[in-house]
Formats: structure tokens, C-alpha cells, sequence
């Protein structure tokens, strides 16, 4: 199987060299940096299509990031080399989420409707802030942002390719 055909999953981005031994600062792009812990090989590239196997020698969650040795990175210089690059795992690897939480990447392209199943846009990106997350949906155009909040989101359907959603009065007013 080649890496283009290889189903990838970002799950971090290398933020800096850490240390004189080739150690590298991981920011991890999940909810659960923990898995960091069970990863034995990864793959590392500026995208899923150019990423190349790697192994994990040593991992440390650490408040500031997942601290990781890899495999033939020996010295902070080759370490630097690799900063900005992502970190990849096989989506066979991908972490079972509890009823009711999706992946972001699943959910991007969805198709979102209202009560009455017209289409509103395209979510094109989910911003992660400090209440809550926003859906970020293109409409004609234009952007328009919905809480991802129950009272917003009546249901997710990825298979079926929809987010139906629950509009209040003014929401999609043009300006």
C-alpha cells in the first residue's frame, strides 16, 4: 500500500526542538494527548500524501506538549529540521468517541439543514473556543457561524452526510 492510498490521521504538529538529543515538543491536534503514551510508530510530513513511517522511541505528556523521541532524529539540529511538520497515525489507530462527539475532519463537508431540510451551507471548519465550539458554515458565500450546542444542533448524521440544525429568528439575515 502507498502512502497516498493510506488513511492518515493528524494527530499533532511538531512545535519545537527540545534539548540537545534530538527530542521534539508535539502539539497535540486531539482531545486525547494521552494516546501519545501507547504510539509506538507514527508518520511525519507536511500532509497525509508525503508523510513517511517513523518510530517513537520515547513519549512524555507533558503540560507544555507530548515530548517525543523518534527513532534516528539524534541531535536538536535534525530535530529543527522536522518543526511545523504534522504527525500521522493510521486511522486504524483513531480513537472510539463515547454517543454523540465526532472528529472534526468527519464532520468538515457536511451538508447542514434546517428544521424543515433546506440546506443552510457547508461547514467548513469547527472553531474550538472557550465556551463552546462554533460551527463555521459557507452560505452563498458568506460565512456563518452556529454554536455547536444542543440547543443549535438537533443531530449529526456523517453517514448520511448532514447536520441538522435549529435556527432562531435573524440568524440568517443577510447584512
Amino acid at each position: 500500500m502507498t502512502l497516498e492510498h493510506r488513511d492518515l490521521l493528524a494527530v499533532g504538529r511538531v512545535r519545537k526542538a527540545f534539548g540537545i538529543k534530538g527530542e521534539i515538543i508535539v502539539a497535540p491536534m486531539t482531545d486525547f494527548p494521552d494516546r501519545f503514551r501507547k504510539l509506538e510508530n507514527a508518520y511525519i510530513g507536511r500532509s497525509s500524501a508525503d508523510a513517511r513511517p517513523v518510530s517513537l522511541d520515547h513519549v512524555s505528556v507533558e503540560p507544555r506538549g507530548v515530548r517525543v523521541k523518534l527513532a534516528g532524529i539524534d541531535s536538536r539540529n535534525e530535530a529543527e529540521k522536522i518543526v511545523g511538520l504534522l504527525v500521522f497515525v493510521d486511522s486504524a489507530r483513531r480513537v472510539q468517541l463515547e454517543k454523540g462527539r465526532y472528529f472534526i475532519h468527519d464532520l468538515i463537508g457536511l451538508t447542514v439543514i434546517d428544521q424543515k431540510g433546506n440546506s443552510i451551507g457547508t461547514l467548513k471548519n469547527v472553531l474550538k473556543l472557550p465556551a463552546q465550539d462554533v460551527y463555521l458554515v459557507e452560505r452563498n458565500g458568506r460565512e456563518i457561524m452556529l454554536p455547536a450546542v444542543k440547543e443549535f444542533v438537533t443531530s449529526v448524521d456523517v453517514d448520511g452526510g448532514t447536520i441538522s440544525v435549529r435556527l432562531i429568528d435573524g440568524m440568517l439575515d443577510e447584512q
